[in-house]
């Protein structure tokens, strides 16, 4: 026994990141791309959040690129879903939370007015980002309701993906630790092939705490493939 726990820590030790496979992945008819949170409050400079992940997103170019992923999914017709976060007044009342969760409710973080009414919706921390509003306002884009922690499991998104017969995932977004993660995570169980766009999203970077290192690893070790925005337009050419 002690011989095979040795050998088996062994093999582990030396097998590295880069010899991880890369199982590939096949854009189609039945690709969609997938954008988690392209709001205010992540991506724009007055945005409650962009304080904290506001580096990397300059870094990455990440507003630009998830840019081009609209622009993408319009001229090579692969629809195109968002998945947003929204709280309403009844989420402030959550007995059970987690340490973000605190946060966000603190900051009124994606806060609207409530499911009916879009009254102070235009230019919010909840709303979109205007540049991305001509490509969300189309009938490639579908909007999906609003995931309320960090993945698909409390909205429609799945649903809406079989509905239109999905089986690949482009997936990119904010932010890459939390939502974007959590969504791979959920796709892959259930059973989509997913591919990630690591420069089309970013995270919270602080003192010891890198929120988009930590995801890039797991984008690797989970998704099919992780494209750079640059690597899927030539693919997409």
């Amino acid at each position: 026994m002690k011989q095979i726990l040795f050998g088996l820590t062994t093999l582990f030790c030396t097998f590295s990141y880069a010899q991880l496979p890369d199982p590939g992945f096949i854009i189609d008819n039945r690709t969609a791309i997938v954008i988690t949170d392209p709001q205010n409050d992540f991506l724009h400079p007055d945005g409650v959040a962009y304080g904290v992940v506001g580096k990397n997103v300059e870094d990455n170019n990440t507003v630009a690129n998830i840019d081009t992923l609209f622009e993408l999914g319009e001229k090579n017709n692969i629809p195109v879903f968002v998945s947003p976060h929204y709280y309403f007044p009844y989420d402030h009342k959550w007995k059970i939370e987690g340490a973000l969760e605190v946060l966000m409710h603190k900051i009124q973080m994606f806060d609207r007015d409530g499911t009916l009414s879009l009254k102070g919706f235009e230019n919010s921390g909840a709303d979109w980002l205007n540049q991305y509003k001509k490509y969300i306002n189309t009938d490639n884009v579908i909007v999906t309701s609003p995931h309320k922690v960090y993945g698909p499991e409390t909205n429609d998104l799945v649903l809406q993906l079989r509905k239109q017969g999905i089986d690949n995932i482009i997936l990119a977004g904010m932010s890459a630790n939390l939502c974007t993660e959590s969504h791979m995570r959920e796709l892959v169980e259930q059973g989509f092939r997913v591919a990630v766009v690591k420069d089309a999203t970013a995270a919270a970077v602080l003192p010891e705490l890198n929120g988009y290192e930590a995801a890039v690893i797991n984008f690797r070790m989970i998704a099919s493939h992780v494209y750079t925005t640059k690597e899927l337009k030539q693919v997409l050419k």
